[in-house]
């Protein structure tokens, strides 16, 4: 049975939590995990609110919150590549779709399209410092993903068997 916590009013540190919940350690440790991985709530500041309308979060997931875009930057965080490298190592992107996704992040600029006089003439895609910056966040999500995989999965099969009927996927 869940208990309810009247000094944590959102049940972040629930007792009796099948997920392990309960307060978290304290000292050095805190809000760690044994693999190193943050688990407390970072201070974020909600979007919208009046003392607060613009966090950037929106912007960010507007560049960033499609899967193209990412994984353009993840192929070129290994260096510059070329226009056909780029769509050959992103499996699945369209020409034309590359072509936006290249551009949209160059405006941005995360991307620097180099173009050098040459018959034909040649281009090339790099990240510019501000992308290369942004190749920490985006490692962070898979290491984020493969640290908590297990208890992703142990969250979907509990859900699973409380709500049989569900068609969630």
């Amino acid at each position: 049975m869940l208990t309810a916590d009247p000094a944590d009013p959102y049940g972040m540190y629930r007792t009796g939590d099948p997920f392990g919940g309960g307060r978290p350690p304290s000292g050095a440790h805190a809000g760690r995990t044994a693999a190193g991985v943050t688990t407390a709530p970072a201070e974020l500041d909600p979007c919208g609110r009046e003392e607060h309308p613009d966090c950037g979060i929106r912007d960010v997931l507007d560049r960033i919150g499609d899967e193209w875009a990412v994984l353009v930057v993840v192929e070129l965080a290994g260096g510059p590549r070329r226009f056909r490298e780029l769509q050959r190592a992103v499996e699945g992107i369209s020409q034309r779709m590359l072509t936006l996704t290249v551009r949209r992040l160059e405006r941005d600029g995360l991307v620097l399209r180099a173009v050098y006089p040459t018959v034909p003439a040649r281009v090339d895609y790099r990240l510019t410092d501000t992308g290369a910056g942004l190749t920490h966040l985006v490692k962070a999500l898979p290491d984020w993903s493969l640290a908590h995989r297990g208890a992703i999965a142990e969250a979907r099969r509990a859900y699973d068997r409380t709500h049989p009927d569900h068609d969630i996927r």
